[in-house]
């Protein structure tokens, strides 16, 4: 069994702070002995998380941060991922893989997160959301 630990990092609303939250994923993929595959999931699911926060959720406002927090439960990895916006209507997005949509040059980010985490939820109205990962 895994000690839970948690962590929280906060980052201003731009791209260049992504490099933070690639060396956090990094690290914790090293100390909990994240095999490859999964690593790679996370890092995609989890920057795509923390980039949709800085631009959709914070509209680009470097004043506004954007807050990842990491805890080990058992076998299972958690990211939070908070932003100051008002949220986004989470249960009705447009399906990425529709003919209508695939040439549409966004709209595939809680797609990506879906289907490369383990688990995934949105809470405060969508401002938050909690990714899951078996290591």
């Amino acid at each position: 069994m895994i000690p839970t630990k948690y962590q929280t990092l906060k980052i201003n609303s731009n791209t260049q702070s992504l490099r933070l939250v690639e060396r956090l994923i990094e690290d914790v993929c090293q100390v909990y002995g994240v095999n490859e595959d999964c690593y790679g999931n996370m890092l995609i699911a989890v920057t795509e998380a923390v980039n949709n926060a800085i631009h959709h959720g914070n509209q680009d406002n470097p004043e506004k941060v954007v807050k990842i927090g990491f805890e080990s439960e058992n076998s299972k990895l958690i990211f939070s991922i908070t932003d100051e916006g008002t949220g986004f209507d989470y249960a009705n997005l447009p399906d990425p893989t529709d003919p209508a949509n695939i040439d549409k040059i966004s709209g595939r980010g809680v797609f990506l997160m879906q289907n490369l985490s383990d688990s995934i939820s949105f809470e405060q109205n969508g401002q938050k959301v909690i990714l899951g990962f078996n290591s």
